[in-house]
């Protein structure tokens, strides 16, 4: 939850050295968030028709030794940012248009047999939010509040929050594409 300048400060090192240094001391563990987007460039890239919508965030419970880091707020509020900011309050795209792009768009563009849309046949992956309420509240000095108006998810077909209450459910599994040829077998 710190800088890296005042990290190296309190060290009286360079950030440089201070950065190896970090990463050797927590055996490469060495988590980070960097501030290089500009708002009008998100603003401009969600516009465009054929960006696909993701987040690159881990996640995380909010109990136990997670609570020591500071992960990244998009962990708890990506999406719901999305829908809220951006769709509701913003206007960028409409509503139909940004779910598209949250789920079939995404698995079109990797490949995902039976994901993303809600078809027979198909894995029932589905979140139920209230468009109205939907908003992201983590912060980078409180990333682990989670976001309002999401109303029931089921994952698999099963349900994982009812009423906006983990059920406890825990059906996910790892999805793969046609490019997956398993695990690299480790030397013996």
């Amino acid at each position: 939850g710190r800088t890296l300048a005042d990290v190296a400060r309190e060290r009286g090192m360079s950030p440089e050295m201070t950065a190896i240094d970090l990463v050797i001391e927590d055996e490469s563990r060495v988590d980070v968030a960097y501030f290089l987007m500009k708002e009008e460039n998100i603003e401009r890239q969600i516009r465009i028709p054929w960006v696909a919508f993701g987040s690159d965030a881990d996640s995380q419970a909010p109990e136990g030794p997670f609570l020591d880091g500071k992960p990244h707020p998009r962990g708890y509020g990506n999406f719901a940012r999305l829908l809220g900011h951006y769709v509701r309050d913003r206007k960028l795209v409409p509503l139909e248009e940004a779910i598209r792009r949250l789920t079939s768009m995404p698995c079109e563009n990797l490949k995902l047999r039976e994901r993303g849309r809600l078809e027979p046949g198909f894995f029932a992956d589905l979140a139920i939010f209230n468009p109205a309420v939907i908003a992201d509240h983590a912060t980078f000095e409180e990333p682990q509040r989670f976001a309002t108006g999401m109303v029931h998810v089921f994952i698999n077909g099963v349900q994982v929050l009812d009423g906006g209450r983990h059920t406890g459910a825990t059906p996910g599994r790892a999805l793969r594409g046609p490019g997956w040829r398993g695990w690299a077998s480790a030397p013996h």
